[in-house]
Parts: C-alpha cells; structure tokens; sequence
C-alpha cells in the first residue's frame, strides 16, 4: 500500500504539480490537479492509500503549482514601459541607461569580457524625467578596451556597490528550432535585461555594507578564488583546471577541448561536484574525527555543520545542494536515531529545493542528479542481487552494478540535453570514477590542504597525482576517439523520456521479484540436495545461475512480464534512434547563423546535405593577446553542431563549401570534426587565409573524398532529390588554383525535391547572375535546363549589387530566404533588393527578423514555416 511511505509520494506529487505549473497554461493545471484528484479519489476506493495520504498528495499538487505560478506572476520586469518598446523596435533594441545597485553574483573576467549579476535600486533611461526606485536584476557585460582594465574588474566581488552607465538591451531568444534560448535561461534566474557597458571607467564601485547576504557569499568567492590559485601553483596548467573543477567546482578553467572529451564519454559528472563528492568529503573528515577520538555525536555534529560549507566553497550548484541537504538530513536523523533509507531523504530534499526555488526544476543538473540518485537507490539491489554473490570480488561487482544501473537511468535525460551516447561509456565509468574519486579527487584535496600551511609538502603530495592525471586524460583520449562507437540520437519527445523513466521504474520492481524467485528456488533446491545426498557425499555448491530442473526458472508469469519488458525497451530505443523513420517530406532550413550562411537539407529519403557552415569574424590586432577568451564563441562548436545533433544527423551525406570566405566556412571545421561527412563540393580553389587552410588540411587528414564542381554536372542523391551545379564554369584544369576574392566563384547549386525546386546562389553579384542566366540559356537549347524555382536563396546576403531584376525574371521564385545578422553593419538586405523582391512578388524570409526558415517539400506541394 502506498501508506507504507507518505513522504515519498508527496514529494512526487510536489514534483508533478511543480512540472505541470511549469509546462502548461493555467487552464491545463487546472485539468491537471482535476485529475490528481480524481486519482488520490480512486487510491482510496481502492483501499490503497488511505484518505489523509490521499489529501496530502492532492495538496501538495496543489501547493506546487501554486507556487510555480505565484513565482511566474513576480517572475516580471521592473520596467514594463521600457519592455513594450524594446518588443516594438526589435532586435536592435537598445536604450541609454544608469542603474545603482549591488552585485549579486561572482565577478567573471574573461579575457575581454566581464560579467555579474546585479541587483538594481535605481535605474535611469534617457528620456526619462527622472531616475526611478526599482528592484530590477540585471546582466552586466563589460566590454574592456585596455588590457590594464582586467586588473580594475579583478577587484571587483560579490556584495560590492556599483553604479553602471551602458546600454540596455534584451537577451537573445532561441532563434533556431531547437537552440539555446539565452532569454529563457536569464529568466529563470529573474534577469530580464542585458546592461551592456564599455570599458571600467563606465562604473563606479565601492565597498558595499559587510553583512548582507551577497557580502558574505563575496567572502567565499575569494576564499573559491584564493583556493583556486593555489591550486594553481601545485599543478601544472594543463592540470590545473582540471583539479579546481574536481577539487573546488571550479570549472571555468577547465580546457573546453579536454571537457568535450569528457563529455563524450559521458564523464562530465565527474566535474561537477556532487553526492560522490560530498560522501568522499564526509568519508574523509569522519575518519580524521576519529583519529582524535571524537565521540560519535560530536562526530556527527561536526559532520553536519560542515556539509554547508563545502557546498558553499565547491559552487553550491543544484547538484551538490541536493547532495548536501541529503547528507545533513541523513547525519540528523542518525543521530536522533530515526535514520530511514535514501528515497526518503531524497524525497525530502526535493520537495525542500523547490520550495525554496521552484524554478530548479528547469535545470539540467538538478534533474539529472535527482533521478540518477532515484534510480540507484531503486535499482542498485535488485541488479546486483541477480549478479554472483562473491566474497573475494564483492567490490568490483558492487561498482559494476552502480555503473549499469546509473548508465541506464541517465540513457534518457542525456540524449534528451546532449544527444549523444558513446558505447565505452560504460567502461569509461567503470575505469575511471573509482579511480579520480578514490585516488585523485583525495590526493588533491590533501594537497591543497597541506599546501595552505606548507606549499612545498603540498607539491610534493599533487606530484602524486600528476602522473594519475596525464594517464587519465590519455585513456579518455584514446576511448573518446573510437567514432565508430558513438552514437547520435535525435531530441526525444518528453513522454518518451517520462515512459523511459517509468518503465525502468517497473522492470526494476519486476527485476527484483525474478532475482528473489530465483534465489528462492536457488536455496531450495541447495535444500533438497543436502537432505537427499547419500552418506559419505558432500552436498553440491550451489550454481548461482540455476540447477537442473523445475528449480532453474521462477514463476512463468514473472519470466513473460520480464520479458515483455526487454521488448518494449527495444521498441523504446528504435522509436529514440529513428523518430523519422516514415517520414516522406524533404526539408530544406535556413539556419540563422548571424551575418553568414548555413543551411541544412533532410531529402524525403534521409539523406542530409550541408551547405555552408556560418563563422564569425575576428578584427583582432597583433598585440590583443589578452582579449582571447578561455571559451569563445565558435559558430560551429556551439550551435550549428548541437542543431544537427537535436536533429539527429548522424552523417552528412553532402557538404557543399559554397567558397572560401570566413563567414560560409568556420563553423565548418567543428562540423568535419564531430559529424561524419561522406563527401565534400566546392569550387576548387584555395585561399590563403588560415581558416580556409585549416579546412582544406582538415578534410584531406580525416580523408573526405574532395570534388571541384562546375556548372552541368548532375548527383541524384535519393529518388526524390535531384542535384544540378550551376557555377562556377569548368577551368579545364586539373591543379587547384589560388584565388583570394572567393565571390564570384560561389558553387550555385540547383535542387528539386519532389516538383519543389530550390536555389543556392552563395555570394555573387549582378555580374555572375547574369552570366548564369546566358549559360543556362544556352543549355537549354541543348537539354532541359531549370527555368523556375520555388524558393530562392538570396545571394550575398542581400547585397546591394546582387539579386538583380533579370535574375528575379529569370527564375521568377515564389519565397526568398536572406541568412542575414540581426546587428550587420553592411545594411543587408539592401532596401533596393527588398524592393526588387516585392515587384517580382516573391514573399521574403529574413534570419535577422524569422530566425530559422523551413521550406517543407512534400508529394502534395511546398510548406513554409518559421522558428516555432
């Protein structure tokens, strides 16, 4: 019966509640807690709950949602007038404004960056009569011009007061389907504007008053800082890092190319501080308590006075605060002598993070550490009660269980977040947590320990773990490596994810029956033989996997209900690694990548054809060194390649390098590095510029087959999609030429999906069009040649002198799609070639206004849609 633990399920009924508040209308929490209702009703008609349990469920529904809702209700800006015209004007919204205030988070410098949280009383927009009393969060950017500039914001912390003069901007939305939605996350953290400021001179800081909240967590961000540099000192800088995000949680030194493999691997928890980490801190400090001969309860005092603590030093993320409300639950109850197992400390800690924060729910690590946590506490016991009861290998079969059960319970929420999952995982996990948690994770916080009195004993101690560490970071190297054994796996519809999470739910409690039936049977059957055995013969061992006869198998119906669930798991995974497996339509999706290119093609037969990979542009002198970032933004790391992956490209079929120039080409090299690509068009040339070298040496080490396309030449890539190259002409040559102006040489490909037809004319002008249009019509007398096309991409973003009225004439398009960014600087698109669109009467998609477009080709005719 469910009586049998009332806290747990008001947590899940919390949760519930908390979840529904979160994802639907009112009307739908509404029909929501009708129906929690209805089955707190039913659970008592049933006998299976009595009816204060059944009332507790329903109010903790009840007071979830209606917490969440309350929090969405205050959850607003301060400045309601200054927010109806930001969404008036767009995304170049942008208003002159002084704020004073606190800061509220840990100061950030970052190469030329700085960022913090502040926390406003008085904000002063131009044009307004006077400043105004508010509580308003901001996110301050500081754009530092000077080098010596690091060193001013370097002073600046936590609590400190601060008057700031910038410009007030909104956060960026998720203008991709599927992207980072930058507004959406600062909303969770009640921040709804961007005070974008240039240069220290532009605020004015002063020591603010020493006991507020925000002053005391500023004096443990320089104890995290003062930490953090000692840990500087004792490892070398390729370690460093590394150790303060093991150590202290520190993870922004951590080298972004060593936490990509990490990643791969599915070894990222490692990084972030958690309950493994809290249990070994506990684990250590109990022992040095007991060397000095503390009494139990003092022990157990100090332990619990101290968990808060290292939650505070290691970053207090929501993983290690579930971790830490855990452990002083725990040590309290021990020492009251009322200590009850890990779900109702789980339970517990639960419901008390999200009353306290409800807006935890939405983050990734407080998700995933949550139903790790469920899932070994439910499934460790029966997984390992079915594995062989050794005495000598205990351990190792102890570790092996937690690895697999915690393996298939994160399956679901990392595809869902990371969509990807590498086959050595498991092993990876096996290998190397025991080992960084119980070997390197101690000896660095030893170190550290030691080095605070005496540095050079706490040297001598982290040159222990030097070698440790070199070895790890090869190992994960050598596993991330191995391509052929990692997946990629489209974003799974939430139910998916929550029938996952369930089901496992239920096959472990099936799981756990099997294991006992079996074990039952087991030590029956030892029974038997022992009674039976004639004098003089010693009784036989027993087999841990089964005697002969009826004493081999548990019940049938439990053996049938196992067994159906092993298939439904299966169906569950085809479902997750082919979601479009009978979908018949061809996709062809502007993605907006800023001012440059990208655009990503699914035929109807799944294939997928890239055409150009976006870049951002750099303007930095010789000398500027230091404006260098620890993790700078690259167009294709962090959005063109998580796109495909939420997408599910496992392999690009066809990547066409339209040309050379930087803003079509260096979001490419993390594409090539982290998807496979079958083969690659481009113009033929080369350029001398670094990122076009680097591409090219990229592609012939991982040894892409390299195709110089010209106009006439023809690809079929499925039934229904039809390649036709319409430029550049063919040089007759057979050595790559050098060419540094890469315009006019854009490869301009012709598609036809279905009776759909599609246009990608890269970035030539007026003059190339119409040599196209001659040469084309020249074909024409000799062999069918295009004459229309359903959907034209404008070249050179919008160029002026590009997109001419013969152009238009000539293909008489019926969409148009510009990739442009929403704060270029060339003015595109040029209202000359908006105007030449309107009198074609060819409708017009803009990245800049839109975000991503998708034209939708299908047997019965074309779709378009917009970023939902």
């Amino acid at each position: 019966m469910l009586n049998r633990r009332p806290l747990i399920w008001f947590a899940l009924c919390y949760v519930c509640g908390s979840a529904a508040a979160a994802g639907l209308s009112s009307r739908g929490v509404m029909l929501a807690a009708g129906a929690a209702a209805l089955l707190a009703l039913a659970a008592v008609l049933c006998r299976q709950a009595s009816w204060q349990l059944a009332a507790a469920c329903a109010l903790a529904v009840g007071l979830a949602a209606g917490e969440r809702m309350w929090a969405d209700a205050r959850n607003v800006t301060a400045l309601p007038a200054l927010l109806a015209a930001a969404e008036a004007d767009g995304p170049r919204a942008a208003y002159a404004a002084e704020a004073a205030g606190t800061i509220v988070s840990a100061v950030e410098v970052d190469g030329d960056r700085v960022m913090f949280h502040m926390a406003a009383e008085r904000v002063h927009v131009a044009g307004e009569a006077a400043p105004r009393g508010v509580r308003e969060r901001f996110m301050v950017h500081v754009r530092l011009a000077e080098q010596p500039e690091q060193t001013v914001a370097a002073a600046w912390q936590r609590g400190d007061a601060v008057s700031v003069a910038g410009e007030l901007t909104r956060p960026a939305t998720a203008t991709n389907s599927g992207g980072f939605d930058y507004r959406r996350y600062l909303s969770s953290q009640s921040i709804h504007w961007l005070l974008k400021v240039q240069g220290t001179a532009a605020v004015s800081q002063a020591a603010g008053p020493r006991w507020t909240a925000a002053a005391l967590l500023g004096r443990v961000d320089a104890a995290r800082a003062w930490l953090g540099a000692r840990m500087d000192r004792l490892y070398p800088s390729d370690q460093s890092g590394y150790m303060k995000g093991l150590v202290l949680g520190i993870r922004e030194d951590l080298d972004p190319g060593q936490f990509q493999q990490f990643s791969r691997l599915g070894l990222t928890h490692i990084l972030a501080i958690s309950g493994l980490h809290v249990a070994v801190f506990l684990y250590a400090l109990a022992g040095l308590l007991r060397l000095v001969r503390m009494t139990r309860e003092r022990i157990l005092l100090v332990l619990m006075l101290s968990v808060p603590l290292y939650v505070l030093l290691s970053g207090a993320s929501p993983s290690v605060i579930r971790a830490g409300l855990m452990a002083v639950l725990g040590l309290l109850a021990a020492r009251m002598g009322k200590l009850k197992d890990g779900l109702h400390l789980l339970a517990a800690a639960a419901v008390a993070m999200l009353a306290i924060n409800p807006f935890f729910l939405e983050n990734v690590s407080f998700q995933l550490s949550f139903i790790v946590t469920l899932g070994l506490i439910i499934g460790v016991p029966p997984v390992r009660a079915a594995m062989p009861q050794w005495r000598r290998g205990k351990a190792l079969l102890d570790l092996a269980a937690v690895t697999i059960v915690a393996q298939i319970v994160s399956f679901p929420v990392t595809i869902y977040y990371f969509n990807q999952f590498h086959a050595l995982s498991l092993l990876a996990n096996f290998v190397l947590v025991p080992f960084i948690s119980f070997v390197v994770m101690p000896l660095g916080g030893a170190a550290l320990i030691i080095a605070i009195p005496w540095e050079s004993g706490g040297k001598l101690l982290a040159y222990a773990s030097h070698h440790a560490n070199d070895w790890t970071f090869a190992l994960v190297d050598q596993l991330s490596q191995v391509d052929a054994l990692r997946t990629i796996w489209a974003t799974p519809p939430l139910w998916w994810v929550a029938a996952w999470l369930i089901w496992l739910g239920i096959s472990f409690y099936v799981f756990g029956l099997w294991t006992s039936e079996r074990n039952a049977q087991l030590r029956a059957a030892s029974d038997a033989l022992e009674e039976t055995a004639p004098l003089g013969t010693a009784p036989m061992a027993a087999n841990p996997f089964g005697h002969a006869g009826t004493a081999r198998h548990p019940s049938s119906r439990t053996g049938r209900t196992l067994l159906f669930a092993i298939v439904i798991f299966a169906l569950l995974l085809a479902y997750a690694y082919k979601p479009d497996l009978f979908n018949r339509n061809g996709t062809v999706s502007v993605i907006d990548v800023g001012q440059g290119d990208s655009i990503h093609v699914r035929t109807p037969g799944g294939k997928h054809i890239l055409i150009d990979g976006g870049g951002t542009l750099s303007f930095r002198k010789p000398g500027e060194e230091w404006k260098e970032r620890s993790d700078p933004f690259e167009i294709g790391r962090k959005l063109i390649v998580p796109l495909l992956m939420k997408r599910g490209v496992r392999e690009i079929d066809l990547l066409v390098i339209s040309h050379l120039d930087s803003d079509h080409i260096r979001g490419l090299q993390a594409v090539m590095e982290s998807i496979p690509v079958r083969r690659i068009w481009w113009n033929g040339t080369v350029k001398k510029a670094e990122d076009a070298r680097k591409l090219l040496a990229l592609a012939v080490e991982l040894k892409i087959p390299m195709y110089a396309v010209h106009a006439g030449q023809k690809y079929k890539l499925d039934p229904a999609t039809d390649l036709t190259v319409l430029w550049p002409l063919d040089s007759s040559s057979a050595s790559v030429s050098l060419l540094n102006e890469q315009n006019e040489s854009s490869v301009v490909l012709h598609m036809k999906i279905y009776g759909e037809t599609f246009l990608f004319a890269g970035d030539i002008d007026t003059a190339t069009e119409q040599a196209i249009i001659q040469n084309e019509q020249r074909r024409a007398n000799e062999e069918e040649s295009p004459a229309a096309v359903s959907v034209l991409k404008i070249a050179h973003h919008g160029s002026r002198f590009s997109t001419g009225g013969e152009w238009l004439a000539y293909w008489r398009p019926l969409a148009a799609a510009a990739s442009v960014g929403a704060m270029n600087s060339y003015g595109h698109p040029h209202p000359d070639v908006l105007s030449r669109l309107k009198e074609a009467g060819t409708g017009v998609w803009r990245t800049d206004k839109d975000g991503e477009v998708h034209f939708i080709a299908t047997e019965e005719g074309l779709l378009f849609r917009r970023n939902d």
